[in-house]
């Protein structure tokens, strides 16, 4: 399952636009969380058993206090808005990727 509007969060993955996720937290008893985040991919979590593509972000402010990836199925996003700031992927990520959207603005992490 998609959201409405993924086509624009494929093109915010491309365009390295910083989007804001609003979601329930399943860590906090479903409670709906805001999150502005990094659109990093759309596909299954290799963590998952349900092999169902997620979104992956890199959620800036964790209230864990760390950063790190939030990957969410559809079902659980309320919205995801696109917004104006950028952001810099070699800033955070420091893996190995393979990344499952295509992206040729990502610099040495494509």
């Amino acid at each position: 399952m998609q959201l409405p509007n993924h086509d624009d969060i494929i093109h915010a993955i491309e365009h390295r636009r910083e989007v804001r996720v609003r979601f329930h937290s399943k860590e906090d008893g479903g409670v709906a969380l805001t999150r502005d985040c990094a659109p990093m991919d759309y596909a299954a979590s290799r963590r998952a058993h349900d092999q169902t593509p997620r979104y992956h972000f890199w959620d800036f402010d964790s209230d864990s206090g760390k950063p790190h990836v939030l990957s969410l199925p559809a079902t659980q996003i309320h919205s995801v808005e696109v917004l104006d700031s950028v952001f810099d992927p070699e800033a955070f990520v420091t893996w190995p990727t393979s990344w499952a959207v295509p992206r040729t603005t990502w610099g040495t992490v494509n």
